[in-house]
């Protein structure tokens, strides 16, 4: 049994799942992540030495908590496949905007499911993220300490009450970026009055 899983490995997941790593929360050995591409599964077997499936009921089926990483729109295929498999022990983690606890769990067929909605942003990619935290009332105090230290392997966590999560998705989840093609549009500016690209998008050494 493995102690960590994700559905989907795209490039949040693998933020996620490296700092989590880098943190030395868990191992590689602990942890299964699937996706369908088999050029990504072979990459995440390689460079971090994590198990992988194409299978997603495998995660669930070997995973004491894990992580639903994949886009919105596919939610309902995904959950749909999954939901036979949860079991009101394992805890689900999701980072889907505008999927609330109560239709996850109306989608799981289940009201006894234990599931936290989170919002990360792209700063986890270096181990700097923000990640807001929201569990349903079947998450005790415990499990949501123990997930609140999975998540802090790529940044801070935050706890908040559901109702100011699209608040997060727009003020956290987003502003990383606005800052990111801010700075773009400088160096850009800085390209169009003969700098070189390099040079306008260096950062300074440490």
């Amino acid at each position: 049994m493995k102690k960590l899983g994700f559905i989907g490995a795209g490039n949040m997941a693998t933020a996620m799942m490296s700092g989590i790593i880098r943190s030395g929360i868990f191992s590689a050995d602990d942890i299964i992540m699937s996706d369908i591409s088999a050029d990504r599964r072979n990459t995440l077997r390689e460079q971090y030495g994590v198990a992988t499936t194409s299978d997603n009921t495998e995660v669930v089926r070997n995973a004491e908590v894990f992580l639903l990483a994949v886009k919105p729109q596919y939610y309902s295929d995904v959950i749909a496949e999954i939901a036979p498999y949860v079991t009101q022990q394992q805890i689900i983690i999701t980072i889907a905007p505008g999927q609330t606890l109560a239709s996850l769990a109306q989608r799981l067929g289940s009201d006894k499911c234990k599931i936290i909605r989170t919002m990360p942003n792209t700063p986890a990619m270096v181990g700097a993220g923000m990640t807001a935290v929201t569990p349903n009332a079947n998450v005790t105090e415990e499990e949501l300490s123990y997930a609140c230290q999975i998540l802090g392997g790529f940044g801070l966590t935050e706890v908040i009450s559901e109702h100011l999560m699209d608040a997060v998705v727009s003020v956290s989840g987003s502003s990383p970026a606005y800052v990111f093609l801010f700075i773009e549009a400088m160096a850009d500016a800085a390209v169009a009055d003969g700098m070189p690209r390099a040079q306008a998008a260096s950062t300074p050494a440490n």
